[in-house]
Order: structure tokens, then sequence, then C-alpha cells
């Protein structure tokens, strides 16, 4: 067994606010206005599209350096959505500066839904909770 990724979250004096740190990294999570949180940081759903899309984008470029071309310039975007009946998905959205061949745009297709954290969220994970 191996951690691969690690993350502690301290409540700040604000509502819905806390201090996210992982290693020398710090961030701020809280809630939007309109769910009675200030707006100072990430939402949680937020960390799991930023999650997802910085991954695709690193999977990506390393792909193209180990296979000796240059993707350019590009954005991943993602939306969390989710519907009365229960349903919940993720929208992932890729746009590039200058055009893709027929065979590079399904290849990057391909590339995407395999990517570590898409694997994840797809298979899901189990979650173990415990108080120390």
């Amino acid at each position: 067994m191996a951690v691969i990724a690690q993350a502690q979250v301290k409540s700040l004096p604000e509502p819905w606010s806390g201090e996210v740190s992982s290693g020398k990294h710090h961030l701020i999570t809280d809630k939007p206005e309109s769910f009675g949180g200030q707006d100072k940081g990430l939402a949680p759903y937020d960390f799991i599209c930023s999650g997802l899309i910085s991954c695709t984008m690193i999977t990506l470029r390393m792909y193209a350096q180990h296979k000796g071309f240059d993707l350019g310039e590009f954005q991943v975007k993602a939306d969390f959505n989710a519907n009365k009946e229960g349903q919940e998905w993720i929208e992932r959205r890729l746009s590039f500066a200058q055009p893709l061949t027929e065979e590079l745009h399904q290849k990057v297709l391909d590339i995407c839904q395999k990517t570590p954290v898409t694997k994840t969220l797809l298979r899901s994970v189990e979650i173990n909770t415990s108080i120390i």
C-alpha cells in the first residue's frame, strides 16, 4: 500500500471556511455566498473538478512529450452536475489553440479516459473514516 496524496483542512472562524494544506501548499475552501459562505475559496466539488482537470492536463502533456509532439496551448474545463434523481456526472471539455488531426483528436479522447484521476472517479473509491 502506498499513500499517493495527502491533505488536511483546519477550520477557520468564518462559517464553512477552512485552510487546506498539502505539503507546502495552502488553499482556502469555502462555500459560495448563496450557501451561506463567503466564497473565499474553492468549494469541495470544485476541488474534485480541479483534481480531474489538472490530472488530465498533466497526463496529456506527459503523453505528448513521450511521443515527441507538441499539443500547444490548451485548456481543460469541468462541471460537476447533479439532478433531482440523484444522478451525478462530470462534463469535461478540452480546447486547443491549434487544430488536432482526426487521429490525434481520437487519441486525446482515449487518453482522457485513462488518466489516473479519471480512473479513480470512474471506479469510485472506498473511504474509511475514524476519529483520532
